[in-house]
């Protein structure tokens, strides 16, 4: 399996691609990253690849693995991104 872009990969290429400077590509992705952290909670789309929601999960029971035990596990609020339908068409094919 290939591995995963590092963040000073995709800055080279984006900025190979658009004829910008490394710099100028680094920013863009750090502030798109801190409108994305500051906007979770409104959902923050990005077009094509998906967006960012905000969870709110009930209490429940669940289980340690190790004895068998059951626990309560808290209500708790939780991180989510939805991939949008274009980016699963896009590479996983259509069907």
């Amino acid at each position: 399996m290939a591995k995963a872009l590092t963040k000073s990969q995709i800055t080279a290429l984006i900025a190979e691609k658009h004829s910008l400077s490394k710099k100028q590509v680094g920013e863009l992705l750090t502030t798109l990253a801190e409108l994305a952290y500051k906007n979770a909670k409104n959902t923050f789309t990005l077009p094509g690849l998906g967006k960012l929601v905000l969870v709110n999960r009930k209490a429940r029971m669940g289980r340690n693995p190790a004895t068998g035990a059951t626990i309560k596990i808290a209500a708790k609020r939780v991180v989510k991104f939805r991939v949008a339908k274009a980016a699963k068409d896009a590479i996983l094919g259509k069907k």
